[in-house]
């Protein structure tokens, strides 16, 4: 099986992650993959640049920029037929295909791109269904055709109001196209089934993890590696940018600062990504910023360290740090949103709030550190749960069936037609 995926990255951000992770498995299950992306990180022979005519972009960038009608000036697109790794491919599988105001993919493109290769899609936002957004929050008009859109800043922000044109575009290119939707969520899977991608086949494929790499490891070791001082109480959070909106970072201060001051002596806060720098000035708790973590088993010894990790999300799919924090036996507390429920199952692997909840946050905070019994069966729970539903193995053998089916029903259709 030989397997194309087009992602906006490698390594960059969950859903490039969790789109290698899954290039991985495959690579593991026999299957030949490979990768084409906006902005490569690894060096590899399976890996390369998606095709793109810089100078023709530049020309029309600003014309469609100005329309908030971003991607469809990415006319390198329509060339992405011409590579080596499209030639050989079996199936295609597409991932992230936005990018800020920039962008890299033409989804006017997938049309001509799926007709003569079966192609699944992975959801890993709301973007594909969507007049701009990656995350519609309260708003539902995407399900009746955008337009009058209420939050033009929402990522990717756009500078005008044409929502309802992308929507339509978006509507003409998928009724021209053969494709099959994976879901990594739950919640996600119910969006899509309520959006213009009800056509095609929906399926429910959570991102797997290396529970080799992601494992519970000696906590009081890890903590020595880290330098956390002996007795601290180690409360973890990640995020590719802490100050992002939508990861919440603005609620965990205010959910740092209104904890007991007893409990805020003996806590050291620790954190992966930019901007953490500003917790200890803020909220008067030491805390310890790793910066951004691209080696696996760096970020293990950090899950491993933690007693909590701390995910005041305001909207996500399958976030891949709860994951890694769930195979690690970490338990977490966040907010009852997007597909957080698949993996925070309140009392079994950690703690619910209500969305921006930001006092019961806190509860859920200061019970699971005050009951150290729930909190070891909940790291048990934690490790037995990321084996049974969420191991890469198990993933990388659900897509390879679905790639076989995927083919085998195009098979069919082109049979059909030809009769």
């Amino acid at each position: 099986m030989k397997v194309l995926h087009i992602n906006q990255s490698d390594l960059s951000g969950g859903a490039a992650i969790a789109g290698y992770r899954l290039h991985q498995g495959l690579l593991g299950q026999g299957a030949d993959s490979r990768l084409l992306v906006w902005r490569p990180k690894t060096i590899s022979d399976r890996v390369d640049y998606a095709a793109r005519l810089a100078i023709l972009d530049k020309l029309t960038a600003p014309i469609t920029q100005q329309l908030g009608l971003y991607y469809i000036n990415k006319l390198g697109t329509f060339t992405i037929p011409k590579h080596s790794f499209y030639k050989n491919a079996d199936v295609l599988n597409f991932h992230v295909l936005h990018g800020g105001s920039r962008g890299y993919f033409n989804y006017l493109a997938i049309p001509s791109l799926t007709k003569r290769k079966p192609a699944v899609f992975t959801f890993h936002d709301m973007w594909s269904f969507t007049g701009h957004c990656a995350y519609s929050y309260d708003c539902d008009r995407w399900k009746r055709g955008c337009g009058k859109c209420p939050d033009l800043n929402i990522y990717p922000a756009i500078p005008k109001d044409n929502t309802h044109i992308e929507w339509k575009l978006k509507n003409w290119a998928y009724s021209h196209s053969n494709l099959t939707i994976v879901t990594p969520s739950r919640w996600l899977c119910e969006q899509a089934k309520q959006s213009m991608l009800n056509r095609f086949p929906i399926h429910h494929i959570p991102n797997g993890i290396n529970t080799e790499v992601y494992q519970p490891l000696e906590s009081q070791q890890c903590k020595s590696v880290l330098n956390i001082p002996t007795g601290k109480t180690v409360l973890m959070f990640a995020a590719t940018n802490l100050a992002e909106k939508r990861k919440g970072g603005d609620l965990l201060l205010k959910a740092l600062q209104s904890l007991p001051q007893s409990l805020k002596a003996e806590t050291i806060v620790l954190t992966f990504g930019t901007g953490g720098e500003t917790i200890a000035e803020t909220v008067g708790i030491p805390a310890l910023n790793l910066g951004y973590a691209s080696n696996d088993h760096f970020k293990a010894i950090a899950y491993s360290a933690a007693d909590l990790f701390l995910f005041p999300t305001r909207a996500d799919n399958l976030p891949v740090v709860l994951q890694e924090s769930m195979a690690c036996g970490t338990p977490m507390v966040s907010f009852n949103i997007g597909g957080v429920p698949d993996l925070v199952r309140p009392g079994i692997t950690g703690y619910l709030a209500p969305p921006e909840d930001i006092q019961d946050f806190c509860n859920g905070i200061v019970q699971l550190l005050e009951d150290k019994p729930l909190r070891e069966t909940m790291a048990q729970q934690c490790r037995a749960i990321a084996l049974e539903d969420y191991s890469l193995e198990l993933q990388a053998q659900r897509y390879m069936n679905l790639y076989s089916a995927t083919r085998q029903a195009i098979g069919n259709r082109h049979a059909s037609n030809s009769q």
